[in-house]
């Protein structure tokens, strides 16, 4: 299995451009959160104390599992995010907007930017050349987290 670091290197190669990494700053979370969005609006027939069981819990597990292969401490920080992400759907939905709706808009116009910020920097995006990028995108942009913070990952 690789190492997380050579992920965040891989990926790093097509996302040196100033613009292209603002650009990913915004659209990757933002692809992220509208991709629990859709997910979120999948209702399964379980709740957990009062908690509506949805599709993203189950999928978000499974991502944190990856997380966790690659670098526990980046899972946390992704674990975070998460959790963040969640919490926000479910006030959105207690607010009467359509978790879909709002999550097809914000998906669409992510990925124009992501387009757009790759047309700048002459690459096309890493998922490309493996999916497991779309998953990678997050945790680069963790990393530059850490780095900041001094955590190690």
């Amino acid at each position: 299995m690789r190492t997380v670091q050579s992920w965040l290197d891989e990926y790093g190669v097509s996302h040196r451009n100033s613009t292209n990494k603002l650009i990913h700053w915004i659209c990757v979370p933002a692809i992220f959160f509208s991709i629990v969005g859709f997910l979120y609006n999948i209702a399964l027939p379980v709740h957990l104390g009062g908690l509506q069981l949805t599709v993203a819990h189950i999928a978000l597990a499974l991502v944190l599992i990856y997380y966790v292969r690659l670098s526990p401490s980046l899972a946390a920080g992704m674990l975070i995010f998460v959790l963040i992400c969640l919490w926000l759907w479910r006030f959105i939905e207690n607010h009467g907007i359509a978790p879909w709706k709002l999550s097809l808009a914000i998906f669409v116009l992510a990925w124009i930017g992501q387009f757009i910020g790759h047309k700048i920097e002459g690459a096309k995006p890493s998922f490309f050349k493996d999916l497991q990028f779309l998953l990678i995108g997050p945790a680069w942009l963790m990393s530059f987290v850490y780095k900041k913070a001094g955590i190690p990952y």
